[in-house]
Parts: C-alpha cells; sequence; structure tokens
C-alpha cells in the first residue's frame, strides 16, 4: 500500500532534520579538532596550571608568556569567540564556544582576555552591541575583545545600592559635552581601567528611574579619582571612584539621553548571565573535591569518607553542582545558541552562589585547622588560599544584585508576584 502523502512529508521533514543534526555534529567535532591542532602549536607550556588573580595580574615568570597568549587568542577573535568578527570576535556559535572552552580545559589553558578586560567582555560589550552606535561599536568593541582597554563601571553610589534610581551623581549638559560630578562606590578595577561606564541623573526634575544616562568616560583625565577599599580576605578589586568636573563627549552617550535606565537594566542582565557558573573555591583546583575532602578528612575500612555527615554534604553539594551545570546547558540548548538574558539568569546566580558558597565551607570544613592559616610554612599554597577564598566567597551573594534582589526579580518577573520593593 503506498505511503499518504502527509506520511510521505513527514518522513522527508525528519530525515532532513537527522541530515541537518549529523552535519552540524561533524562540523562542531572537526572544529574540535581544529582547536585542539592550534592549542597544541600556541599555547604556551609555562602557563599550563597557572591560575589568574582576579585583576588579571601575573608574576615576572608568567608575564611574558600571559601576554604573548593574549595576542594570539586576540589575533584569533577567541578572547570574545561569539562576537562579529568586524568588532574583534570571531563569530563562532555558541556550541562553538563551549566546545574552544572545553579543548581549553583538557589542556589546562584558559582565556585570559574576560579577566584582563574588566567588565568590558561580560557586560559593557554586550550591551554596546545591543545599544551602541556604529561609530561606537568601532570605537569600542575591539579594544575589550582584544583585552588591551579595560573598563570599570560606576554603578552603586553610598546612598544608592540595590535601590540604584536613587543615584545623584549628575551629567550637566556643555553644549559639545557633558560635565559628571559625583561619587561611586564598589567600582572593581578602577585604579587599573582606561575606561568607565557609569550612569549618570541628567534630569533631575524627571521621575528617579527616567532622568538617568548611561556614558562612557575615559578614566585618565584630572576629572577623575580613585581610592582602593581594603578587604579582609586581602585582596582589594573594589574602588571609591570621584568625579570632578570629568569630561564625557556626546558621542560617548550609550542609548538614548535621559533612557538609561533601560540600558543599565540590560547590562545588569548580562552580569547576571555572566555569574551563573558557580565559582570554584580553590581558584587552581588539581584534584575533585572529594578525592580532597578523603586525603584530609580520612577514609573507613570500605575506601569511603570517613565521616558520614559529611559524606551526605557532599554528595548532597555535588548534586546540585551537577544539576546547576545542567540547568544552565539546557538554558543554552533550547535558545538553539542564542543565548537570551531573562530574569531566569537570576535564578542561576543564585543558584550558582549558594554552591560556590557549599563548596567553600566544605571544604574549608574538612580541611580543619590547615584550611585556617593565614600565613606561615605551616600551611600548604592550597589551605592559605582556601581561607582567602571563603572570605571573598561571602562577596559572592551581594555582588551582581544580592541575594535578596535577586529573589525579588524571580519574585515579580517570573512568579508574577506584584511589586512591592520600588517606587518612583
Amino acid at each position: 500500500m503506498p505511503l499518504a502523502p502527509a506520511m510521505v512529508q513527514f518522513n522527508v521533514e525528519s530525515d532532513g532534520k537527522r541530515e541537518n543534526i549529523m552535519s552540524e555534529a561533524h562540523n562542531l567535532e572537526a572544529f574540535r579538532t581544529s582547536v585542539r591542532e592550534w592549542l597544541a602549536s600556541n599555547f604556551p607550556e609555562n602557563l599550563v596550571g597557572f591560575s589568574m588573580g582576579m585583576e588579571g595580574s601575573a608574576n615576572a615568570l608568567h608575564e611574558s608568556d600571559l601576554e604573548l597568549w593574549r595576542q594570539r587568542l586576540a589575533e584569533k577573535g577567541w578572547g570574545a569567540p561569539t562576537w562579529p568578527v568586524i568588532y574583534g570576535g570571531a563569530g563562532l556559535s555558541h556550541p562553538q564556544a563551549k566546545a574552544l572552552g572545553q579543548e581549553m580545559g583538557k589542556i589546562g589553558a584558559f582565556n585570559p582576555i574576560p579577566i584582563l578586560a574588566g567588565m568590558g567582555v561580560t557586560m559593557v560589550g554586550p550591551t554596546v552591541l545591543e545599544y551602541g552606535t556604529d561609530d561606537q561599536k568601532a570605537r569600542h568593541l575591539p579594544g575589550i575583545a582584544s583585552g588591551a582597554i579595560r573598563w570599570c563601571l560606576g554603578l552603586s553610589e553610598p546612598n544608592a545600592g540595590s535601590d540604584l534610581a536613587s543615584l545623584a551623581t549628575k551629567a550637566v549638559d556643555q553644549g559639545d559635552c557633558f560635565m559628571v560630578n559625583g561619587q561611586k562606590v564598589w567600582t572593581s578595577g578602577a585604579d587599573i581601567s582606561q575606561w568607565c561606564g557609569a550612569v549618570v541623573r541628567t534630569d533631575p526634575s524627571a521621575k528617579k528611574r527616567d532622568g538617568i544616562s548611561f556614558v562612557m568616560l575615559p578614566m585618565n583625565q584630572a576629572g577623575v579619582e580613585t581610592r582602593p577599599i581594603k578587604l579582609i580576605s586581602g585582596v582589594s578589586p573594589f574602588c571609591e571612584t570621584f568625579f570632578n568636573d570629568a569630561r564625557v563627549e556626546k558621542t560617548d552617550l550609550l542609548g538614548d539621553l535621559n533612557d538609561g535606565w533601560s540600558v543599565v537594566k540590560r547590562l545588569l542582565q548580562h552580569e547576571r548571565q555572566s555569574q551563573t557558573s558557580a565559582r570554584s573555591a580553590v581558584s587552581a583546583e588539581k584534584e575533585s573535591l572529594p578525592a580532597m575532602a578523603m586525603r584530609y578528612a580520612g577514609t573507613d575500612a570500605e575506601g569511603k569518607l570517613a565521616d558520614a555527615d559529611l559524606r551526605t554534604r557532599m554528595v548532597r553539594h555535588l548534586m546540585a553542582e551537577q544539576a546547576h551545570g545542567l540547568t544552565v546547558s539546557r538554558i543554552t540548548a533550547e535558545a538553539k545558541g542564542k543565548v537570551e538574558v531573562s530574569a531566569a539568569a537570576s535564578i542561576l546566580k543564585n543558584s550558582a552562589t549558594a554552591i560556590s558558597q557549599s563548596k567553600s565551607e566544605l571544604t574549608l570544613e574538612f580541611m580543619g585547622s590547615q584550611g585556617l592559616g593565614w600565613q606561615g610554612e605551616q600551611f600548604a599554597e592550597e589551605e592559605l588560599s582556601t581561607v582567602r577564598d571563603w572570605l571573598w566567597g561571602k562577596a559572592i551573594s551581594i555582588y551582581g544584585g544580592s541575594y535578596e534582589v535577586q529573589n525579588n526579580i524571580i519574585s515579580k518577573n517570573i512568579l508574577g508576584l506584584p511589586e512591592t520593593t520600588q517606587k518612583g
């Protein structure tokens, strides 16, 4: 009996889809092969196992190799691999970018450019791609993608933290430019950045969300002063930043005048998206968490972690970590390569925060007193970094929008609950 036309059509479409899937898989595998070959010839062996600081610093032993590696990645466009080639990227699909990261990880390689660019690759760049003019994209994006230009962000103020719309820093129109006056706080890397993206008040008579603009200004000018803030962890990436008649060119207004609230909301969505990966408790982890726990806390006669309660909590942590990773992968796959930044990023940001902090707590616990050292020859390097990472990790539930702020976003934009936290 001949097949019905509808059935024939269905089979043809199914075959076409299978062929497309097989073709995509074949192309991705070919891409992986080319990545492996390129990495084998270009990644400096001296950098295997090297762990960059939060600000991209390196000692003299690694400095020249790190700069060489940055230049080679920039030439390939792999510093910001999914960005258009015209702006310094490589035009890769998200599956290709993921494969690139995986192949780097297999040999101990890494992409230093997102760290060297400060807030550029993860936040400023994606926002400029969406809101910037052709001139702004051409002037600012290549320097970010290459890691040659570092960006900071002037968002929070002493009296405008979670309620960012209460900001008081103002920009006054001077005809050919804006003059900015005010103070920002928690401006990460401001003391070593060349550019700053800042939210400023341009219409003091408007409602607080309606009179804000987003501007981009050079840090190397007389009207800008930065003061680092010392943290308990011993690392100081944060600064206070003061603007005293700082100059902003009219061509560096991002988006429309007085519509900066729309721009900064989108920028913060990109920030949350970049924070959905759980941060490791140890910067350069060379063995698995269970293996490290067994080495410190000991094993029973069956070779299991001796402390049954610690073992249970370790399993729960690993399950949560695996579930989080699979959820990130699912959301990416459902977007079919076009990663859409939405309120779901707030869920993943909080999930990543909980996983990262629980990992630090577990590590500190099984190390015991060896995990509490600050200095001294009796402590190994991994032990000294553990207590610093544990202290630094407390900031994860604050920066990028606090844990509570993310819950407010989830309740309003996902659960549809009424707005009760912001007015004006």
